[in-house]
């Protein structure tokens, strides 16, 4: 099934842009999706399953790296929205 996802990343850090970028560039770098980065969020377009591991990989890997971070998504099912 088709999913797109609208995530928006806070980090809780003085230095937020470099996470941020990172976060997107890690997203980025999964094969099977369609990204599209705006000033206030990125959508990823995508089958259900690979949009969801995606997300999940991402956001651990982000917390990893840089700690703790706020994440903002909107899920929106069978809708193509790039």
């Amino acid at each position: 099934m088709l999913l797109s996802a609208e995530i928006s990343m806070y980090p809780l850090a003085e230095n937020y842009i470099p996470p941020i970028d990172a976060f997107i560039e890690k997203l980025n770098s999964y094969a099977g999706l369609q990204i599209e980065t705006f000033p206030t969020c990125t959508v990823i377009t995508g089958e259900q399953e690979k949009v969801m591991k995606a997300l999940q990989d991402a956001m651990v890997w982000s917390h990893e790296k840089y700690g703790k971070a706020i994440f903002v998504t909107k899920f929106i099912l069978d809708y193509e929205a790039l």
